[in-house]
């Protein structure tokens, strides 16, 4: 899907989140009204409502931000900055992951930030697709080339997650907790998710490419696919957080590129008992699966290196490095 220079310059004008009247845009765009009237059809397949009222005009149903460099990098803090090495931001594309792994696989780049208003095939685990409505989410990727191997990033997505949590609470959103091994919660609903994908021999280097998708406003019939409970920023904190993409990006980008850039499988520790702090399962019944294999028990939190315990029925725990874990309902 390819969005257009006029369809662009349509969602400039009504960012604002006021009313503009057929004319008035028909003007600003240098079109027909017909020609207007088809570019608000576009924008409702893109997933952003419009509202049209006779006699006043058209507006978005939420205000909108469209993602900037320059505004995500003036709200960087200064020794991060050299960390990073370009921020590209997409209006369309397949998936953020998948763009920075492709590059990945052409060279060992590291700090190559990767963005998206709007992602066709966006994924989370498991294969399943990410909801991704036009403009009112973070699609976020960074790829690092890692010399180590696989092995020197075990247990990454944890400490990833802890840093989505700071950034969170930077901008004054509390009650985030963390969902082993790589999701976001608020109050038992889902917020964010992280994606991590990996390339490279199983002994030698590798590169990853950490991918992020948080929730900032998902309009209702952009919601209805997704299975389980969710919660975006505009429910916690009121349309305005819609207004701070830019600078919640920023945010993320100061937390989580140090993280990414020093990790090494010691460094876990530093961060277990902070995750440890916004565990959201401890002490709940809960399912994981491994492929086809199906474990009940409870949770009992994670172990020093991030292995998720849990205890059967018959009071063995058990030490997990991977797998899916499913609330149980009480």
């Amino acid at each position: 899907m390819l969005i257009s220079d006029n369809l662009k310059h349509l969602l400039q004008v009504l960012a604002d989140g006021h009313f503009h009247s057929g004319t008035e845009l028909a003007r600003v765009l240098a079109v027909s009204r017909t020609a207007v009237w088809k570019h608000l059809q576009s924008l409702a397949e893109l997933g952003i409502d419009v509202v049209g009222v006779h006699g006043k005009g058209y507006r978005l149903q939420k205000p909108l931000q469209l993602l900037d460099a320059g505004q995500i990098e003036a709200h960087l803090d200064a020794w991060i900055v050299p960390l990073l090495r370009g921020i590209d931001i997409h209006a369309v594309i397949a998936s953020t992951n998948a763009y920075l792994m492709e590059i990945a696989n052409r060279s060992q780049i590291s700090g190559r930030v990767c963005l998206a208003e709007y992602q066709t095939a966006g994924k989370g685990r498991r294969g399943r697709a990410w909801v991704s409505p036009f403009g009112h989410n973070i699609y976020l990727s960074i790829v690092w080339h890692y010399p180590g191997g696989p092995a020197a990033i075990a247990g990454l997505s944890l400490a990833v997650g802890i840093a989505v949590v700071r950034a969170l609470r930077k901008l004054g959103i509390d009650e985030v907790n963390l969902k082993w091994p790589n999701d976001i919660y608020w109050r038992g609903r889902k917020l964010a998710g992280i994606l991590i994908e990996v390339s490279g021999e199983s002994g030698g280097p590798c590169h990853a490419v950490i991918g992020l998708g948080l929730n900032v406003y998902l309009p209702g019939r952009q919601a209805e696919t997704i299975e389980q409970a969710w919660v975006d920023l505009q429910q916690i904190a009121g349309d305005e957080i819609i207004l701070q993409r830019n600078r919640l990006v920023a945010l993320l980008l100061n937390e989580m590129l140090p993280i990414i850039a020093g990790f090494e499988p010691a460094m876990l520790r530093n961060h277990v008992e902070e995750w440890r702090e916004y565990d959201c399962m401890r002490g709940r019944e809960a399912t994981l699966f491994i492929g086809q294999q199906r474990f009940d028990g409870v949770v009992r939190g994670i172990d020093d290196q991030g292995l998720l315990l849990m205890e059967s029925g018959e009071g063995e725990i058990r030490a997990f490095a991977s797998g899916e874990v499913s609330f149980r309902a009480s």
